[in-house]
């Protein structure tokens, strides 16, 4: 490992990187740093690389700007990366789009392994201890300090070794095919479409319930992220969620009262002072929101032995099957099968309950194929439990 660390910065080293990329072997590491609740925007603002016989490169991506030629030297080989589902959006966003990849994260789920951390993972798999004190940095800073871009380094100069050892634990467990087609669906996976209404991501939102209150929270988030677009700053850095909230219940009659209320903290909080009362006078004549959001979601499961008592034995018996599975299995019941999946097969599920029925709704709610082999026919035989049980728990009542 070098003792200096360099970041790419200039058209001319950045060609001269490709061209060593391009001439190594084998998968290529992938990491990216960005400067989440620092900034507005998730875009890198360093993107790493390593390749066996090319080295580690540390890029500049708001220098570097056009990566077409480094897509088209390594678009074809198989990417490496750890929670590859964290990165793909801010290097998609610069042009980096693999067609596929090994995700060392999601293969330590599939075997079990108890923690999957990219530090934990290189500790029990490689007996090398990784410091992350640097997880949570800024990395929009510049210069980035020598020890920051050791540690950026260190986090692709293991991942192909740790690759390699997980492929390996992989084809020992008979799982290859499973990653296969997990790792896959990552990468097709479509992003998710914008949230209709963002500003009920607030934290503690869930208390507000009159329409006047969350009409106030709506406009300051509004202004909020206006603002903190405009600056390029993390809203919470601008005005946390609490303060927000806090206004929102307490809904002050003037700009002094608002000014003058303690919970209403944040480094933006007095000196755009003008801007948050605007938003308050704004909400108090727009049409108020609705208290809750329309959705084909099913109802929190507590709910369910009131509202729908079949639909609650259905999933009580499913989630205990699939937790079995997923034990035997040895993996989180989570990446056995989405939890979301099974509630809303357990809420509506198939006129004809058979396994292929099953297996049909997994596959239109996006379950991949080695899940619906593993699950659909245990889901169909719980259900048909589930019946059963409310037959017989009904004769004995009468």
């Amino acid at each position: 490992m070098a003792d200096e660390f360099h970041v790419i910065d200039s058209h001319d080293a950045y060609d001269d990187a490709v061209e060593a990329i391009a001439g190594g072997v084998g998968p290529v590491a992938v990491d990216a740093e960005r400067a989440s609740g620092f900034r507005y925007s998730q875009r890198a603002y360093l993107i790493q690389l390593f390749r066996r016989d090319a080295g580690t490169f540390l890029f500049d991506p708001t220098m570097v700007g056009d990566f077409s030629s480094l897509q088209d030297a390594i678009r074809d080989e198989e990417w490496v990366l750890h929670a590859a589902s964290q990165d793909l959006a801010c290097l998609r966003e610069v042009g980096l789009d693999p067609s596929g990849i090994f995700d060392t994260e999601l293969a330590a789920r599939l075997l079990g392994m108890p923690r999957v951390g990219l530090a934990s993972v290189v500790e029990e798999l490689l007996g090398i201890r990784l410091a992350k004190e640097h997880s949570a940095a800024d990395w929009s800073t510049r210069p980035l300090p020598q020890s920051w871009l050791r540690y950026a380094a260190l986090d692709v100069e293991l991942l192909v070794d740790v690759r390699d050892r997980l492929a390996e634990r992989l084809v020992d467990a008979g799982k290859e095919e499973i990653a296969r087609q997990e790792f896959d669906a990552t990468v097709h996976r479509a992003a998710k479409p914008p949230a209709a209404e963002p500003w009920r991501r607030l934290s503690g939102i869930h208390a507000l319930r009159s329409p006047r209150n969350l009409a106030v929270a709506r406009a300051l988030w509004h202004a909020r992220d206006d603002l903190a677009a405009e600056t390029d700053v993390a809203p919470g850095r601008l005005v946390p969620d609490a303060s927000i909230l806090a206004v929102a219940k307490t809904l002050p009659e003037s700009k002094r009262a608002l000014a003058d209320l303690k919970a209403f903290n944040g480094r933006a909080s007095r000196t755009e002072i003008d801007r948050w009362w605007a938003a308050i006078e704004e909400a108090r004549t727009a049409e108020p929101p609705a208290s809750r959001v329309p959705s084909d979601a099913p109802p929190p499961p507590r709910a369910w032995a009131s509202r729908n008592p079949e639909a609650d034995a259905r999933l009580r018996l499913a989630k205990a099957a699939v937790g079995d599975a997923a034990e035997e299995m040895g993996m989180p019941v989570e990446n056995l099968l989405t939890p979301d999946h099974l509630r809303r097969l357990a809420w509506r599920p198939p006129v004809d309950a058979t396994s292929e029925a099953i297996g049909d709704a997994l596959e239109e709610l996006g379950a991949r194929p080695w899940q619906i082999a593993a699950t659909a026919q245990i889901i169909a035989i719980a259900f048909v439990q589930a019946a059963q049980s409310l037959e017989d728990a009904a004769h004995d009542a009468s």
